[in-house]
């Protein structure tokens, strides 16, 4: 029979005992220990912990004495921008501070979008009319404009100015009253630089009036927007400056038309270079899936104001139910862009494919603790590769923010893009546009002219009336308050129109010889961007080369049965 062991009982109640002893006396202790000490080291992980969440680094700048930190630059070594440029960059060679407020990417990305400081201005209105009849805003900033202190509506540029202009390309859903686009346009203009910010499609208080959105890869608009103001200040050196989704947009520009394009240099800040990566990385933590879902109902609000094409492209259902910018571009982007997945949309519109064909001088700035556009999808080698490019990464920055200064006033981004062009604008490192003999002598078609008339309802939207007796429009230009972008209608100006061949009234008896040795050239160039929009088509292209060719064949049928009745002899 089993008989119990009482000595090993004893020793295991009274090991209990004492330990049950020790836990009360441990228990008393704590007790005894004041209710605000636990309240103080609860804060103290608290701070510990937000403090790596939101990657704080005031103590980084604190115990660096607030130097900030060098501006890391990668760039070819025999690279003719570089040293004929950027050498000559104090800033780009210099440090850069935080303000030690925002010494967070996440406060200082958020700041600029609830706040931004920005600069208290007006810009002048023009309605661009793509040939597709899609509309674009263009925001007008000119040096004489600040210089003055207000916008006329009679303040218009001069076709011989020789002032340099630049371009701006807005973010995802931003345009031209967004805090860090007035920041870049008060700043180069108050530095002497004519701006004008090109709004995407549906931006800017202007309805979509076409079938045809935007999105991160779509360049059209960008390249046609261009050449139309290349053509009209031919003098005047011409660059561009893209910010995030509009960096995207501009790179993939330069890098599809190579040395054709009309740009002397370009800008490229926040990129997101590869929207595959970018896809991924804003996915995987809590904060980067805050972004996600905030620049997701910023992309619905943009899909509501333009809910009769979106319910009739897309899937409208899918775009109200949507929590992700992915869902987003499933249901909208995809379905209207005619991209087979969603991948297949990111990859065909990611500029980082297109970084080793860009030939003009472009800076590019990224900050490396960006937490929108990760640093994982910089392309580092290839940007080290291109003589034209200079990558410049900031230690932080945040995404488009890189404010300095105790009181956040300006951005620093925004010095080093005015000083990177200044130097270039006087170097002779400038793009010079390489284009055919037969297509510098006659322009291309301004599509300017061939989009329908516009209204004007009460609360600011355009829509698309008609595209009859084009010859007799009127372009109107506004007055835009940088404050709450509202619209007023000022004194419409007549302009004289280009006609379908660009010509200037006055001009058409001295271009006219010109025209017949034209047809090639410019046959040729609609026929390769029909192709680009429609996938090679090739009967489309036959029907285009039948429906073009027709007037020359038809001439020569009317001469030759002219000549053949002439030789028929006439009944007395």
């Amino acid at each position: 029979m089993f008989s119990p062991n009482f000595s090993q009982l004893d020793r295991l109640v009274s090991w209990d005992e004492s330990t049950l002893n020790a836990y009360k006396q441990l228990f008393s202790a704590l007790s005894s220990i004041p209710i605000s000490h636990y309240a103080l080291v609860f804060m103290l992980v608290w701070v510990v912990f937000l403090y790596n969440f939101l990657e704080f680094h005031f103590f980084e700048d604190f115990f660096s004495g607030f130097r900030g930190a060098p501006v890391h630059l990668t760039f070819h070594p025999t690279s003719h921008i570089y040293h004929g440029v950027v050498s000559k960059c104090k800033i780009l060679h210099g440090r850069y501070l935080a303000t030690p407020w925002l010494s967070s990417p996440h406060f200082q990305t958020a700041f600029l979008n609830f706040f931004g400081n920005p600069p208290a201005f007006n810009y002048r209105r023009q309605l661009y009319h793509a040939s597709d009849g899609g509309t674009i805003a263009l925001d007008w900033l000119t040096s004489s404009d600040v210089s003055r202190g207000t916008v006329e509506a009679s303040n218009t540029i001069s076709k011989d100015d020789t002032t340099p202009l630049v371009v701006v390309i807005p973010g995802l859903t931003s345009d031209s009253s967004s805090s860090y686009i007035k920041h870049i346009a008060f700043g180069l203009a108050k530095h002497g630089w004519d701006v004008v910010v090109s709004n995407h499609r549906g931006l800017g208080g202007v309805s979509i009036t076409s079938d045809c959105f935007y999105n991160a890869g779509w360049t059209e608009d960008a390249r046609v927007v261009i050449d139309y103001l290349h053509r009209q200040y031919s003098k005047a050196p011409l660059f561009a400056i893209g910010t995030s989704i509009g960096a995207n947009i501009l790179v993939k520009y330069l890098g599809e038309d190579r040395e054709k394009v009309p740009i002397a240099g370009a800008v490229a800040i926040c990129s997101p270079w590869d929207l595959l990566i970018g896809d991924r990385f804003i996915c995987r933590r809590l904060l980067q899936k805050l972004y996600d879902r905030a620049l997701t109902i910023g992309l619905q609000g943009y899909a509501k104001m333009h809910e009769p094409r979106y319910s009739r492209l897309a899937n409208w259902e899918g775009i109200k139910k949507s929590r992700s910018i992915r869902d987003f571009d499933n249901f909208a982007t995809c379905l209207v862009g005619k991209f087979e997945t969603v991948d297949t949309y990111y990859r065909r519109s990611s500029s980082s494919p297109y970084v080793q064909n860009v030939s003009v001088p472009l800076l590019c700035i990224s900050a490396l603790d960006d937490p929108v556009c990760t640093r994982e999808a910089i392309p580092w080698d290839e940007c080290r590769a291109n003589k034209n490019i200079v990558l410049a990464t900031p230690q932080h920055g945040g995404h488009l923010a890189f404010f300095e200064g105790i009181t956040a006033s300006r951005l620093w981004w925004v010095r080093a893009t005015d000083e990177f062009l200044g130097v270039l604008n006087a170097s002779p490192h400038m793009h010079v546009k390489k284009t055919e003999t037969l297509e510098q002598q006659v322009p291309m078609e301004s599509s300017i002219d061939q989009g329908p008339f516009v209204n004007i309802a009460e609360d600011g939207m355009v829509a698309a009336v008609g595209n009859e007796h084009a010859e007799n429009r009127v372009d109107k230009h506004f007055v835009v308050s940088a404050s709450d972008q509202k619209q007023q209608p000022v004194e419409a100006k007549q302009e004289e129109v280009a006609g379908s061949s660009g010509e200037v009234p006055g001009e058409s008896s001295s271009l006219q010889h010109i025209k017949s040795f034209n047809v090639v050239a410019t046959t040729r160039r609609w026929l390769n961007h029909l192709s680009r929009q429609n996938g090679k088509s090739m009967w489309l292209l036959a029907y285009i080369a039948i429906i073009t060719s027709w007037p020359i064949l038809s001439s020569a049928l009317r001469i030759f049965y002219r000549k053949k009745l002439k030789n028929v002899p006439t009944a007395r």
